[in-house]
């Protein structure tokens, strides 16, 4: 039987443009020395550590493992290094759950970040395009990010609009003013989304996220060290993860089956049978506006179609029904490789207590999700208070 594992520090690092003070190992440090700090360990007590990192793009660090490994403690220590896209963050954090409920470790921690030395990397990203029908296609993640919500748009027709984009950007920059964390931290409105320039129909400057330097880390343990060290801390009741193709005409965009697929693993394996009642608050990987509505939908929160409404109606805002994206979410925060671990690092915090200005009161459960990938690779993980 699996032992039950717990989320019992976490940290994260100062986010900017481009953090040129520090180099990556440097950057790595610092959020794993945070999250270290608040589970009231030292790099001796982790038994095995899992960075999350791709080899050559866009940091162009081969092997970032053998540099950040020693940095963070990890030196004559089981260590791994895993990549999956801009949800690799996320893997990591699910990796270091099986680690320790298989009961190989007891203590095991999770770091992922993102240290741009590559401005515009869209032609060094090519080299995971198919060659025949992809490579000389300008692909960036806004392209396909601006067919997903033109798909979602046109499913809804009459129900979404693109001023409900609008207003999931002006909510989250809000959100993310009480967030001392938040990269982005001023307030908009309806009217400055609306205005600002086209990107890709019908994507918007500010619908979009602001790429970051920053790093995450979480530290996680099975339950007798957990309940030792934390008087309260998050436990991990359920984990889901699910891809598919990576052709756009094989992949439903408005109403993704892999983050579909990812809930239903995760709420089976938590207890979830009712998400929009069963939990308490939600972080989505919201890169661009329109995808919170699309993810409340795939994953059970709202019924297709209704997202817009709902937000209209305040259930999605701080003190509404079901809270969304209380800490910013990925709009106003995006250290593309780490976004995906923070968010799990907010839903573990809210579950917590420890959320700060951005706290939603009284919660019990809590869900982070994580996209990959061509819009088509889903990570799902529920946060409990008890067991």
């Amino acid at each position: 039987m699996a032992r039950r594992v717990g989320v019992i520090g976490t940290g994260q690092s100062k986010y900017e443009d481009h953090r040129n003070d520090v180099n990556t190992p440097e950057l790595v440090r610092e959020a794993a020395l945070a999250a270290m700090s608040d589970a009231g360990i030292t790099p001796g007590d982790v038994d095995a550590f899992v960075i999350a990192g791709a080899s050559g793009f866009p940091e162009e660090i081969s092997f970032s493992e053998n540099w950040i490994g020693p940095a963070i403690g990890a030196s004559g220590k089981p260590l791994v290094r895993v990549h999956a896209g801009t949800n690799v963050g996320a893997n990591a954090t699910i990796s270091a759950f099986f680690q320790v409920a298989s009961g190989a470790f007891d203590v095991v921690l999770a770091a992922s970040y993102n240290q741009r030395t590559i401005e515009d990397f869209r032609f060094n990203s090519m080299d995971c395009c198919d060659p025949l029908w992809d490579l000389g296609f300008d692909y960036p993640q806004s392209t396909l990010a601006g067919l997903q919500a033109r798909f979602y748009l046109s499913r809804h027709e009459g129900k979404i609009t693109e001023e409900h984009g609008a207003m999931v950007a002006v909510k989250n920059r809000k959100n993310a003013v009480l967030n001392p964390c938040a990269h982005v931290r001023s307030e908009i409105t309806v009217e400055d989304v609306m205005n600002s320039s086209e990107v890709a129909s019908p994507i918007k400057v500010l619908d979009c996220s602001r790429v970051c330097d920053g790093a995450a880390a979480i530290v996680v343990a099975d339950e007798m060290k957990a309940r030792k060290l934390n008087p309260a801390p998050a436990w991990i009741a359920g984990v889901g993860a699910c891809s598919e193709s990576r052709s756009v005409p094989y992949v439903d965009m408005a109403y993704p089956e892999s983050c579909v697929r990812a809930a239903q693993q995760a709420y089976q394996m938590a207890w979830v049978y009712e998400p929009a009642s069963d939990l308490d608050t939600v972080e989505v990987h919201d890169t661009f506006s329109f995808q919170e509505l699309i993810w409340c939908e795939a994953l059970g929160i709202c019924e297709p179609g209704t997202a817009g409404k709902f937000l209209e109606l305040g259930g999605s805002m701080l003190d509404g029904e079901l809270p969304v994206n209380p800490s910013g979410g990925v709009i106003s925060t995006n250290p593309e490789g780490a976004s995906s671990m923070v968010r799990q690092i907010e839903a573990a915090m809210q579950v917590m207590g420890k959320a700060g200005d951005h706290q939603v009161p009284g919660v019990r459960r809590a869900l982070a999700h994580a996209w990959g990938g061509a819009i088509q690779y889903s990570v799902v993980t529920v946060f409990s208070s008890g067991l």
